[in-house]
């Protein structure tokens, strides 16, 4: 049997929705992104959401609007996907990494206060898996050293923390829609805020600079190309109209794996943490106390990928070489980074999938 990574699901509604587009005259610019943004406004219960053509793209937009500069400190795991760290050096900010709780794999708000130092501008706080980070003492950190707080949700539509959705709980959030996130949009994201004029701001930097009164070659600010098109917006929309079942299915997929993973020696099940009212599957990731790369090594031989999730940001050779990071530096996630593994995950996986990979592993594991 081969097992997909992960896979998208797209039914007849999103494809007559692209299609649909494709009969108008607008292919960017057009209603479905206006529809899109209210739609997404609405169900994160923020006032605003602003359409841009990736996640990326709109951790960068945050950090314009956070005016971050030459030398400005931000403080983020080191222990996410590279891009809540990048989205600081365009800005010419330094990141600045403070280590994880080794069962979730979030942000300790333990470790923030000991890294902020008189340059430090802003927290990007990373809901890891698609589970919130304890938010409650990070924002009363930020509030008393009066520091801007951004979500990065990319991988957290959905869920909620103390009951209180992803994405509401600071300055601005972000959300992604790459194909193997809960709903896709193809490439593309969103940011949401209740800040009218950061709302403004992210609207005019998405379109080169335009602002609301500027005519097409007018251009009142440096901007950029982030405009996420009519295809794309139309496929995210009717996506969301499907997000509650999306996001069941995936409990779903994960509770099939909690079941069996349980018994298989050597590994464990996500920790979900007693703040964490909903968790929304993004990826299901073990953490391991057998040989992890082995483990891959003889998963792949059996038609099953797998993949360290994630490869820490202070140790990728960039930051190493700019920033003098070293192992040892972080070592809780550093730990999670050779110990963590994301198994097949996605919408459509069926019982008898998950029923394959976690045989395999057992087998596996069994024979090490």
């Amino acid at each position: 049997m081969q097992i997909p990574m992960s896979s998208p699901d797209i039914t007849q509604l999103e494809i007559d929705a692209v299609n649909e587009v494709l009969t108008t005259r607008w292919l960017s610019f057009g209603p479905k992104i206006k529809a899109f943004e209210e739609a997404f406004a609405e169900y994160n219960s923020t006032q605003y959401a602003v359409g841009v053509n990736s996640g990326t793209s709109g951790l960068h937009l945050t950090m314009i609007a956070a005016q971050i500069g030459e030398g400005d400190e931000v403080i983020t795991p080191s222990f996410s996907f590279i891009a809540s760290a990048n989205c600081v050096l365009y800005e010419r900010g330094i990141p600045v990494f403070v280590d994880i709780d080794p069962l979730t794999g979030n942000m300790d708000p333990a470790k923030i206060e000991a890294a902020i130092t008189a340059r430090t501008k802003a927290i990007i706080v990373v809901h890891a898996f698609g589970q919130p980070a304890d938010m409650d003492p990070i924002l009363e950190i930020a509030h008393k050293h009066n520091l801007i707080v951004i979500e990065d949700a990319c991988e957290a539509i959905g869920a909620r923390y103390k009951n209180r959705q992803a994405g509401t709980l600071s300055d601005a959030a972000v959300f992604a829609f790459y194909p193997n996130k809960q709903i896709t949009t193809g490439e593309g994201g969103v940011i949401v805020t209740d800040n009218a004029a950061w709302n403004d701001l992210f609207l005019s930097l998405r379109n080169q600079g335009r602002d609301v009164f500027d005519a097409w070659l007018n251009h009142t600010r440096l901007g950029y190309n982030y405009r996420l098109d009519e295809m794309s917006a139309a496929l995210g929309l009717a996506q969301l109209t499907r997000i509650d079942e999306i996001l069941s299915r995936r409990a779903q997929v994960a509770a099939w794996y909690d079941e069996r993973i349980d018994e298989i020696p050597g590994v464990y099940k996500p920790h979900i943490a007693e703040t964490t009212t909903t968790m929304s599957w993004f990826v299901y990731v073990i953490r391991c106390d057998v040989n992890r790369n082995e483990l891959m090594r003889q998963l792949q031989e059996r038609g099953v990928p797998s993949r360290p999730y994630f490869t820490p940001i202070h140790l990728q050779p960039f930051y190493r070489q700019r920033f003098g990071w070293k192992v040892g530096d972080l070592p809780l996630t550093e730990q999670a980074g050779q110990t963590f593994l994301a198994l097949p995950f996605s919408t459509i996986m069926t019982d008898e999938q998950v029923d394959y990979v976690c045989h395999q592993s057992h087998d596996i594991i069994r024979n090490m």
